[in-house]
């Protein structure tokens, strides 16, 4: 099976955790993996900003690695991102920030990659949100 899944919330919330683990549980179990969405607060998942406590599990960090280790399309929606300061090179540049917050393996990109990834998918799977 294909699946599209759609993040909404913050790299600590309990849904982040299980979007995750979702997609990891997804690929060990044979399926294909067409497209990550960071939407709303889950933008903050792909942020190079965000700190994690010592003795709490640095979620940025194991999505960042789980999307280059199984070389993933994840896509960061780029009117949330700038809404809340989440940007690449590009646009820090481009709004005259001092630094960029989204490198690697990231994509800013719109919602029509959303409309793709349904299109491509045979689920869509969303977590978190309002």
């Amino acid at each position: 099976m294909k699946f599209a899944i759609a993040l909404f919330s913050s790299p600590h919330a309990p849904s982040s955790r299980r979007a995750l683990r979702f997609a990891q549980a997804a690929l060990a179990g044979g399926h294909e993996i067409v497209r990550l969405f960071f939407y709303q607060d889950g933008v903050h998942s792909a942020s190079s900003s965000v700190v994690s406590a010592q003795d709490e599990v640095d979620w940025p960090r194991e999505w960042r690695e789980f999307v280059q280790t199984q070389q993933l399309d994840a896509v960061v929606c780029i009117a949330a991102a700038l809404r809340r300061g989440v940007l690449n090179v590009d646009e820090a540049q481009r709004y005259s920030r001092t630094a960029a917050t989204l490198d690697a393996p990231w994509e800013l990109s719109g919602l029509g990659q959303l409309h793709e990834a349904t299109q491509l998918a045979d689920r869509l799977v969303c977590f978190g949100g309002p």
